[in-house]
């Protein structure tokens, strides 16, 4: 599982390069070994840190670490999402089980920035559902029915509200929710690297090839190295289905964004001066849209199913150019050369939205499809697992079991051709969004 990406994600150069990486070269014997250093294989090293002080866990991952999707999110914690598709009241108990789910996630972030005194631009902002499109009313209307049977704290807006908070009118409908928050993915997950307890041991640039089970061990062969460990966790969200885990049961997409400057003064002033808010789309494939903490601008209007692997530099180029179409609409008077940089990154998806937390073997645990909602959700699913993984309990164990597992996929070339469909009539629903 060889992964190249761009270098070109605003989040990561925002920060200075990490020195002293190491990279598997030799063999290597130990009890755990999680594959994947994103939030939540270092989430779950933490919790096996803690809960298994005496022991040796090796954490490794493909390229740098924290460096893959966990850096190239629009950095939302979400508390609702709009698009699972629930019409009826066993639909309605499964998405509040979900919600259960995101509270808890957040709950996991809180608790770790609040104990090591995490600096990630944290910013306790809500967020807004908006659409250009009037008749998306009746779909925001619909949702806050939903969310005043959950009780979330909400209310809809109309043009010349959203435009006084987001500076751009090109929104004519939305819906606010209280208790969404806003950060700086990759401050976040350095942080998360940074401190790591002394007995794990992190190897990064070391691609898995591949791994087999013999007996009681797990032995998991690396481009330059091997490691035989007892007990494994596959935490490499996007990448299960191509290390053979869950195959039928997740599949990756590939998502763009760019991000501009910073506004100047007099720029920001034209726009009216707005706090930092962020936007997410109310058809699947419209943009996600956020002003930061120091005035730059991100959008994220691409979706696509391709190789997850590598996007080349042309193609991210022609991406550049739709997502400079999409802040033009909002932001008509923002010069056109604004974007700074455009980075790709990989999410993973389900057919229901569900995600995957499981026991594969006695020894084998297996964790990950996110749908979009990985910062807190992969922090909370990383530590759980590895307390499920040490034969220990909790109650975020119990809630997150209880939820409506992921639906299985059909084969190739079934899923890939539905998948691309798909995508491609939500393109056009969502047209005038993007």
């Amino acid at each position: 599982m060889q992964v190249t990406n761009d270098n070109s994600c605003s989040w990561i150069n925002d920060l200075d390069p990490r020195t002293n990486i190491k990279t598997l070269s030799n063999k290597k014997e130990t009890e755990w070994l999680i594959i994947g250093a994103g939030f939540t294989g270092l989430s779950a090293a933490r919790k096996l840190s803690q809960l298994n002080p005496e022991q040796k866990i090796i954490l490794v991952d493909a390229q740098l670490a924290g460096e893959g999707a966990s850096s190239r999110n629009s950095g939302y914690l979400v508390d609702t999402t709009l698009n699972d598709g629930f019409t009826s009241n066993k639909e309605l108990e499964n998405y509040k089980k979900k919600t259960e789910i995101y509270k808890l996630g957040i709950n996991s972030v809180k608790k770790f920035v609040k104990e090591y005194q995490v600096d990630c631009d944290w910013n306790e902002s809500g967020k807004y559902f908006a659409s250009s499109k009037k008749e998306d009313e009746k779909i925001l209307t619909d949702f806050s029915e939903t969310l005043l049977k959950l009780g979330y704290e909400h209310n809809l807006l109309f043009k010349t509200d959203l435009t006084k908070k987001l500076g751009t009118s090109f929104y004519n409908v939305g819906l606010y929710t209280k208790g969404g928050f806003l950060l700086h993915p990759a401050k976040l997950i350095r942080a998360m690297i940074d401190t790591l307890p002394n007995n794990i041991e992190l190897y990064e640039n070391s691609s898995l090839l591949e791994w087999t089970k013999n007996r009681d061990s797990i032995i998991c062969n690396f481009k330059n190295g091997q490691v035989v460990t007892k007990k494994i966790i596959f935490a490499t969200n996007g990448f299960l289905k191509s290390l053979g885990i869950k195959s039928n049961y997740n599949f990756p997409l590939t998502l763009t964004a760019s991000m501009t400057r910073p506004l100047n003064d007099e720029e920001f002033k034209f726009i009216g001066e707005p706090k930092e808010w962020g936007v997410l789309p109310v058809r699947p494939m419209g943009a996600t849209i956020r002003m930061t903490k120091n005035r730059r601008i991100l959008i994220r209007n691409t979706a696509e199913f391709c190789s997850p692997f590598k996007m080349s530099q042309s193609i991210l180029k022609k991406r550049s150019i739709k997502q400079k179409i999409g802040i033009k609409k909002r932001f008509p008077n923002l010069p056109d050369n604004i974007i700074q940089s455009t980075w790709s990154g990989i999410v993973s998806r389900s057919r229901n939205s569900s995600q995957i937390f499981e026991k594969i073997d006695q020894n084998i645990f297996a964790v990950g499809c996110y749908n979009g909602s990985g910062i807190g959700v992969g922090t909370l699913f990383g530590e759980q697992i590895a307390i499920k993984a040490s034969n220990e309990y909790s109650k975020e164990i119990e809630t997150i079991e209880s939820r409506t597992k992921p639906n299985w996929l059909p084969p190739n070339p079934f899923l890939n051709m539905g998948i691309k469909v798909r995508l491609f009539y939500e393109r056009i629903r969502a047209k005038s969004e993007v």
